[in-house]
């Protein structure tokens, strides 16, 4: 069963800014960017299901991702309505910058875990 979403009121800046610090959901962010849903296995390949549990567990909890069930696997979608009600503006600033880190070769970030430092 997965948890309750926060409603549209609930959810708070430091949680969704919390939540995109880590590089990883950063690059998920820019995979739901472009819309509809994904499932939760084709966004990171290569990266184990525990660890992905944990992001979309993050992501979900701060509002910045729908999660809901459809079969045997979960299908994600990125609240922008609700984010560019609540913070305009904001998305659109965090998906350019999640693009440009991509475009600076930030493959790495992937490979990142929970709790490592980025880089030297």
């Amino acid at each position: 069963m997965i948890a309750q979403h926060p409603e549209p009121h609930q959810i708070r800046l430091e949680n969704v800014l919390t939540a995109l610090g880590n590089p990883t959901r950063m690059q998920i962010l820019r995979v739901l960017a472009g819309g509809g849903e994904q499932s939760c296995g084709s966004i990171l390949p290569g990266v184990s299901k525990s660890t992905l549990t944990r992001h979309w567990r993050v992501l979900r909890d701060s509002g910045v991702i729908w999660q809901r069930p459809y079969g045997r696997e979960n299908l994600l979608s990125l609240r922008r309505e609700d984010l560019d009600a609540r913070f305009p503006g904001l998305l659109d600033a965090l998906i350019a910058a999640a693009g440009s880190e991509a475009g600076e070769g930030d493959a790495a970030g992937s490979e990142v875990g929970e709790g490592e430092p980025v880089g030297a």
